[in-house]
């Protein structure tokens, strides 16, 4: 299989760097790793199967978010984020626990399966993105007391498991969490949603080592360092272009861009 691999020609080195200029650039656009419109693409136009996908996904994205990280430290403080220490541990006390069994059952399902569950997952963060990622946030948190935590706990645990199965960072989810739950202002919540993504995606990718699929990523290393790179400067580019491209025409352009991405994996064979 490793052989059939190697010579599929949409594997070269300036496909894999275009490919993630593309996708780091859209995610860049609304604050988010890119790692949902790079999974579709590494299934359907680099041809991984689904756990392979999955698994070089959850690697490229766990180098995109330790980029971000400092970054975002110039225009959300350190202070800030560590002052919110309790929310952190709220939902990484679900979210850690989400990671281990999303990557147990990704390594478990069959192919076709995989791919299925894939798609329903593009589908319903395409409407996260156009009904909830827009939310600026009243200041106010939707829950107080025990009922937030365990709605954090919660909360946290589903985003793992997503996080994990399709090997994104989950800040698609955990932003509007942040915001609706919490009450945190929507340019600290992406800080907060790194601090929470990266613990919870090392879990997920700790999972995966044990499985022998994990040697797609020494096999294509190359690939993954390439289009890492190039995801990277795709999310740098992105986020410059922010206050050019309108919220309004950008969010459904790119929900549209999931809801075919999905259509698309479930077909896939």
């Amino acid at each position: 299989m490793a052989a059939t691999q190697e010579v599929v020609p949409a594997r070269s080195g300036v496909g894999a760097f275009v490919g993630g200029l593309g996708i780091g650039t859209l995610g860049g656009l609304i604050g988010l790793g890119g790692a949902e419109f790079r999974l579709p693409l590494l299934i359907g136009t680099f041809r991984f199967g689904p756990l392979e996908a999955v698994i070089v996904n959850k690697a490229m994205s766990l180098i995109v978010v330790v980029s971000a990280l400092p970054f975002r430290t110039g225009t959300t403080s350190v202070d800030a984020i560590a002052g919110q220490w309790p929310v952190i541990v709220n939902l990484l006390a679900g979210s850690l626990l989400g990671a281990w069994v999303g990557a147990s059952w990704a390594t478990r399902l069959k192919s076709e399966t995989l791919y299925r569950v894939i798609a329903v997952l593009l589908v319903a963060i395409a409407a996260v993105l156009m009904v909830g990622h827009g939310a600026e946030g009243s200041g106010r948190p939707m829950l107080v007391g025990p009922s937030q935590m365990i709605a954090g706990v919660a909360a946290g645990f589903v985003i793992g498991v997503v996080a994990s199965l399709l090997g994104v960072a989950g800040g698609e989810l955990l932003i509007p969490t942040l915001i609706l739950l919490f009450g945190i202002d929507v340019k600290l919540a992406g800080s907060l949603s790194l601090a929470v993504s990266l613990p919870t995606m090392l879990v997920g990718f700790a999972r995966y080592t044990r499985d022998s699929t994990f040697g797609v990523l020494l096999r294509n290393r190359a690939f993954v360092v390439t289009m890492a790179a190039g995801s990277i400067v795709g999310s740098f580019i992105g986020a410059m272009l922010l206050g050019v491209a309108p919220g309004s025409i950008l969010l459904p352009a790119l929900a549209a861009i999931l809801l075919i991405s999905a259509v698309k994996v479930w077909r896939h064979r």
